[in-house]
């Protein structure tokens, strides 16, 4: 017979194995993530976006004045640029590519204008190869956790 505890551990045990699995069949191939940012007059950021070949990204920014510096992995630049240096640009810009190689995309801003630059984007990226390992530990915890409520059901020797 099983006790409370070893049945509390099994049912916690199994619910973190489940997540962690979960966790880790999600985060296999491209995630698509959406960007709705705002930046004051002034300021500046820059993105950098890790994909595979294939990936397709898409980047719509708008101000009044901008500079901006793109650069991408392999020879074959799907995104137009003007050399190593930054490229003003006013009212709006859409920038739409494809990675030819694996690696990754940098994209530097900064807002020139008087009034904020709103940067919105939908990037496809591959996720940090270290998130496998992190959910690994996660379903590893919960085999843990399993097998110490599994000892509270083993009788006590005389003595104890």
């Amino acid at each position: 017979m099983l006790s409370k505890r070893t049945i509390i551990g099994i049912i916690v045990g199994s619910v973190i194995i489940a997540i962690g699995g979960y966790s880790l069949i999600s985060s296999i191939g491209f995630q698509t993530v959406n960007v709705n940012e705002t930046f004051d007059v002034g300021k500046s950021t820059s993105y950098q976006i890790s994909a595979n070949t294939g990936a397709s990204q898409h980047m719509k920014i708008t101000g009044e004045k901008f500079n901006l510096k793109l650069s991408s992995p392999g020879s074959g630049l799907q995104i137009p640029t003007e050399g190593d240096s930054f490229v003003t640009h006013e009212k709006e810009v859409i920038v739409d590519w494809i990675h030819l190689e694996d690696g990754v995309t940098r994209i530097q801003l900064q807002n020139l204008g008087s009034t904020e630059m709103t940067v919105e984007a939908k990037l496809n990226v591959t996720t940090d190869p270290i998130l496998f390992s992190y959910h690994f530990i996660v379903i590893i915890s919960g085999m843990i956790i399993i097998g110490f409520s599994m000892g509270f059901t083993i009788r006590k020797p005389k003595g104890f």
